[in-house]
This record gives C-alpha cells, sequence and structure tokens, in this order.
C-alpha cells in the first residue's frame, strides 16, 4: 500500500502561518504605538502595507527557495537560505518604509524589520528542526530500495543509514530480478523510491518494463550517476529553445564580481582576526608548545595542492615531534607522534591559526576545500574523477566538508574520501557568499563544543 504523503498541504500550512505571523507582527504592533484612526484612508493605506509585505515575503521566498524543504535539506544550506531571505526583506521593509506615504511604516520600519526577523525566523527554523527530530526517530519516513547497487550507490546508501533526520527507510531486496516480485516488494512495503545505478547491467528491455511500472505503481525512479568516473560535474543541463542540450558548466567563483567579493571578505576577515585575535593568541600558544617539552620549531610548514594544483607552503603550529613521516604518513587516531598541547590544538583547530597568513597572502580562503597533504592527492587524483574539481577554488582553512562532520583520516577511507570529495564539489558548484557566512558560523560552534572528528 502506498504511503500518504503530506508535503504539499505541509508546505501550504508553514505559508499560511508564515502570513498569519507576518500579518499579526505589523497589526499588533501598530496598535500598541499608535492611535488608530478609523478613517477609510488610514485604514486602506494600512492594510495594503501589510498585503503588499505579505507578497513581498512569498515572492522573495520564491527566489531564496524558503518554502522548497526536501528531506534531504542539510542544516548548512537552510541556514544559508535563512540569512538570505532576512537579509533581503529586511532590505525591503526599510527601503518600502522609506519610499512610502504611510506614517506608520516610514517611522517604525527599522524596528519592524527587526520584530519581524526575531519572530517569524525562529518559529520556521523550530519548525525545521522538529521535522528533522521526528524523521530522526524513524516518524514520517519514506520508503526507498536499491537495485543493481555498485560503489556508488554504497556511497548513498551510506549516507541515508548515517543520516536518519533524512527520514528514509531501505528495505533491502534480495529476491531475483523478476519484475512481478519487484512490483509485489514495492506494494508489500510501500516504496516511494527506487534507486538506480545510472550505469547498470539490467537488460534494456526489462528497464523499459521497469520505468513504466514504476510510473504505474506511483513509484519514483532516481538514477545515481557513477560518482567514481563520470564526469557530470563538469557538464550542466541547458535548453536552445525546447532541445535539451548539456554545456559546459560554470562555477559561480568563475564571475569576477563573486572571486572579488570573496577575496575582498577574506582580506579583511583574516586581518581582523590576526589583529584582535593572533596577536595576543600567538605568543600563547608558542609559550605552551615550548613549555611541552618538544624540540623543534613552534610553527610547521608542509607543501599542499591549492589554486589550479599550485604547490604552496601551508602554515600550522606544530602539534607532532618532530619526525621523518609528516610528509609521507597521515595523522592516525591517537598517533604517538602528536604531543601533549598539540593533541589541545587539532581538538580547538588551533593549529590552523597560522593559516590566516596563507590568506592574506592569497594562497588559501578563508572558506574552500581543505588542502590535503600531497600524497593524499597524488593517490586520489586517478581514482576519483572529480577529485580536481576541487582546484577549482583557493583551498580553505574551513570547508563545508569539515563543518559536515567528513573530517580526520581514520577508518576505511573509501567511501569516506568519496562523501568528502562529493561535499566539496557541492561547494564549488554551489558557492555563495551567505554559504560561506553560515560555513564560518558552524566552524565557531565546533570550536567552542570541540570537534569530535578532530585528533
Amino acid at each position: 500500500m502506498q504511503r500518504l504523503r503530506y508535503s504539499r498541504y505541509f508546505k501550504a500550512f508553514v505559508i499560511l502561518l508564515d502570513m498569519i505571523l507576518v500579518a499579526s507582527v505589523f497589526i499588533s504592533y501598530y496598535r500598541r504605538n499608535f492611535e488608530i484612526k478609523y478613517d477609510t484612508e488610514s485604514l486602506e493605506q494600512n492594510i495594503l502595507s501589510i498585503v503588499l509585505l505579505c507578497f513581498f515575503w512569498l515572492l522573495l521566498s520564491g527566489r531564496t527557495r524558503l518554502y522548497h524543504i526536501p528531506r534531504n535539506l542539510t542544516y548548512t544550506v537552510y541556514l544559508e537560505r535563512i540569512i538570505i531571505h532576512v537579509f533581503f526583506f529586511f532590505f525591503g521593509v526599510l527601503l518600502l518604509g522609506k519610499v512610502s506615504n504611510n506614517d506608520f511604516l516610514k517611522t517604525e520600519r527599522f524596528y519592524l524589520a527587526i520584530i519581524l526577523s526575531l519572530i517569524v525566523i525562529p518559529v520556521k527554523t523550530l519548525i525545521f528542526f522538529l521535522l528533522k527530530y521526528i524523521r530522526s526517530i524513524g516518524k514520517n519516513h519514506r520508503n526507498v530500495m536499491f537495485i543493481g547497487e555498485t560503489a556508488s550507490t554504497d556511497v548513498l546508501k551510506d549516507i541515508i543509514s548515517e543520516r536518519k533526520d533524512f527520514g528514509y527507510k531501505i528495505y533491502d531486496y534480495s529476491g531475483n530480478y523478476d519484475l512481478e516480485n519487484i512490483v509485489k516488494f514495492w506494494k508489500d512495503n510501500g516504496i516511494h523510491t527506487v534507486f538506480l545505478p545510472s550505469e547498470h547491467t539490467l537488460e534494456k528491455s526489462f528497464e523499459n518494463k521497469l520505468f513504466h511500472q514504476a510510473e504505474l505503481n506511483k513509484v519514483k525512479v532516481s538514477l545515481v550517476p557513477n560518482i567514481i568516473q563520470n564526469d557530470f560535474f563538469e557538464f550542466e543541463f541547458n535548453y536552445i529553445e525546447t532541445v535539451p542540450v548539456l554545456t559546459q558548466a560554470k562555477y559561480p567563483l568563475d564571475l569576477f564580481t563573486n572571486f572579488s567579493i570573496k577575496r575582498f571578505f577574506d582580506i579583511i576577515f583574516s586581518l581582523f582576526i590576526l589583529i584582535c585575535i593572533c596577536s595576543w593568541l600567538f605568543p600563547i600558544i608558542i609559550l605552551l608548545i615550548k613549555l611541552d617539552g618538544s624540540k623543534g620549531s613552534a610553527f610547521f610548514i608542509q607543501k599542499r595542492y591549492g589554486y589550479h594544483d599550485e604547490v604552496f607552503d601551508c602554515f600550522k603550529f606544530r602539534t607532532m615531534e618532530v619526525n621523518n613521516l609528516s610528509s609521507k604518513k597521515t595523522t592516525e587516531q591517537n598517533d604517538k607522534r602528536i604531543t601533549k598541547i598539540g593533541k589541545f590544538l587539532r581538538k580547538t583547530s588551533l593549529d590552523e591559526m597560522p593559516q590566516f597568513v596563507n590568506v592574506l597572502l592569497g594562497t588559501m580562503s578563508v572558506v574552500g576545500p581543505r588542502p590535503h597533504m600531497l600524497l593524499v592527492d597524488d593517490f586520489y587524483k586517478p581514482k576519483i574523477s572529480r577529485y580536481s574539481l576541487r582546484s577549482m577554488v583557493k583551498p580553505g582553512i574551513t570547508g563545508l566538508a569539515q563543518v559536515s562532520g567528513l573530517r580526520g583520516d581514520e577508518g576505511d577511507m573509501n567511501i569516506g574520501m568519496k562523501k568528502r570529495i562529493l561535499t566539496d564539489s557541492f561547494y564549488v558548484r554551489n558557492w555563495s557568499f551567505s554559504m560561506d557566512i553560515v560555513i564560518i558560523l558552524k566552524t565557531i560552534f565546533l570550536i567552542i563544543i570541540g570537534d569530535k572528528k578532530a585528533h
């Protein structure tokens, strides 16, 4: 039996709730701070202003995709959308108050924008996190299955298994690839989505029948590209009139304006950190490293691949005993080479602070894919075709993969590295200034609470 789906009703409910909140905030604030005049002209102006603001909120949400909340939406992307939406709506309220003849909006526009943001956004965020929690405990889930599993679907399966908040429940099919048995399996388990590798070994006739039966039984089929050798990240889907074509992808940071904004922020932010924090923090860390008893410089310089695979000197605080394996062996869990103060520096990510000098020099950015050791890059580049996509932007002190829990080199790196590369590729393809801000905020949060993946 097919499971009931309430997504469209839920979206309508959230939109209606937002409109009620937007209207109620303006009405209540107006009633508390102004003498109500019941003349027709004043009433019409105020009602029209509220209606315009509600429509502006809805129209803006189409651009920011605030109400498009698929179950696989990550916290980082959601927070990015919230920041963009609040910024532009705040600006819109101020602008409307500036050009409006309505005394209410003209005099109180700034306070109204703040109050609205402090009420509506927390409510929306609460709903989002509540929905995530409900799915994480096994409620409101969708039943999925995999057919013709490959290395690519193994990565996806691992992600779905780890991210309970996505709300997917995997049903393993162990029967023969007989269409009648598969359809029966769909009906018995209420299957919503079938994941199928784009490069599978199924016969063409069977594939056509499978898609036909999926359509008849309202089962969605999602193709999983080969993430090892497929070059789908290098192309994007476009149209020439009505004819679909694949064109070479253009990345956001290829645009001069975006590149300039990111570079300007890098300079200002790194200067602020170096002057206000590093000026007093560096001497303390250097002293602690010296008092720890290990010999060698307090700083550690290692060659890394940077923008367009150019090799640069990456600066860090030394966290290990001086050894000959630093460029030949990656760090392991409970690595004996790590000093006592080194463990603390790694746990808090303070060992990365000298890289703000790299940012000023232009070899790194505040946010971007983390630069790996040369031997790691040389090992994985031939194995994962889109590995080099990371070099299309400058490496960062922090990155999307790191704040998403994809940090550390311990354990089986076969799936772990593929997930990290996919995350870095997502960042390169979907960069925005607001995403950088969210990643920085999440990094600060992880530094405060301590990152369990840091070692």
